[in-house]
C-alpha cells in the first residue's frame, strides 16, 4: 500500500534558498517586501499555508484557501528596473515545468501575458512582481530588490474569476501531489531558468514561452488606461513586450496592459 502523503512536512528546497515557512500572513508578497526593505537576502522565500489579505496585479484580492500555493521570494539580479519585468516569463516557464514534473503527461500548459499559467485554457496559477529600485550615475534605473509572488491552485480553485480558473486536482493531477510538492518543484525550475536569463539572456526565455503562449497569433483585445485595442497578438519582441498587429496593418507595443483572449468575459 502507497503511505498517504505528509501534506505537513516541510519543503526540501535547494541550498540556493533561505526558507521563511509560516502557517498564516497576510500576504506573502507583502511579507517579502518587508523584509526586502529590511535588507533581506537574494533567495529569501516566504510561504506561508494561508494568507488573510491576498493580492493580485492592481491590488485585486487573490482568492488564498488553505491548500494551495502562497509564496513570494526576494531576488537581486544586476539589472535594470525594466529588464527585471523579464522576471514574468521566467516565473512562468518554472511554474509550468515545475507543475508539468508533477502532473500526468497530457495536461495542456500555456501562459498568458504577461503574468499567467493555464492549464488546458483555464487560470492555475497568477504571478505578481513588485520591486525597488534606485536611479544610478547613468540616469538609469537599476534593481535594488524584486519579489516574486505566486500563487497557485493546487487543490481548488474560485468559480468567480474573469478568466475561468482550475486547479491541479480537477484537471486529474494525482490527489497525492501537494503544496509542498509543487513548491519543491518549482524552486528548482526557478533557479534553473534564473541561471539562463543570468548566462544567456532574455532570448532562450522568450523563445520557450513562445512555444507556449496562449492566444498567439489570435484576435485579442487589450485595454489599456485611456483606450482599448483589438488585433492580433503577433509577437513577443526581445525585452518581452506585446507587439499588436492592428487592423489597418500597423503595429503597437505594450508593455502594460489587460488582456482579454478569444471567448474570455469582458464584463470584469
Amino acid at each position: 500500500m502507497i503511505p498517504e502523503p505528509d501534506r505537513n512536512r516541510d519543503p526540501r528546497l535547494p541550498p540556493a534558498y533561505r526558507l521563511v515557512a509560516l502557517d498564516e500572513i497576510d500576504s506573502t508578497n507583502s511579507e517579502a517586501k518587508r523584509r526586502a526593505a529590511a535588507g533581506a537576502e537574494d533567495g529569501t522565500l516566504i510561504w506561508a499555508r494561508r494568507q488573510t489579505a491576498g493580492y493580485g496585479r492592481q491590488g485585486r484580492g487573490w482568492a488564498s484557501a488553505s491548500g494551495n500555493l502562497f509564496l513570494s521570494v526576494i531576488v537581486r539580479p544586476d539589472c535594470s528596473l525594466a529588464e527585471a519585468a523579464q522576471f514574468s516569463f521566467i516565473t512562468a516557464i518554472a511554474l509550468g515545468e515545475a507543475i508539468g514534473s508533477v502532473a500526468q503527461p497530457q495536461i495542456d500548459v500555456t501562459y498568458k501575458w504577461p503574468n499567467d499559467v493555464l492549464l488546458n485554457g483555464r487560470k492555475v496559477a497568477g504571478i505578481l512582481l513588485e520591486s525597488q529600485g534606485a536611479t544610478g550615475a547613468d540616469g538609469i534605473q537599476r534593481l535594488e530588490w524584486l519579489v516574486i509572488g505566486v500563487g497557485a491552485n493546487v487543490n481548488s480553485f474560485p468559480s468567480d474569476t474573469r478568466l475561468p480558473a482550475t486547479s491541479l486536482h480537477f484537471e486529474g493531477c494525482p490527489a497525492s501531489v501537494s503544496a509542498v510538492d509543487l513548491l519543491e518543484a518549482f524552486t528548482r525550475h526557478l533557479l534553473s531558468w534564473i541561471n539562463v536569463w543570468l548566462e544567456e539572456g532574455f532570448a532562450p526565455v522568450r523563445e520557450v514561452w513562445l512555444r507556449h503562449a496562449q492566444g498567439l497569433k489570435q484576435e485579442i483585445e487589450v485595454r489599456l488606461p485611456h483606450e482599448t485595442l483589438s488585433g492580433t497578438f503577433s509577437d513577443l519582441d526581445p525585452q518581452g513586450t506585446l507587439v499588436l498587429t492592428l487592423p489597418d496593418g500597423s503595429t503597437r507595443r505594450i508593455a502594460a496592459g489587460e488582456v482579454y483572449l478569444p471567448g474570455e468575459a469582458q464584463g470584469a
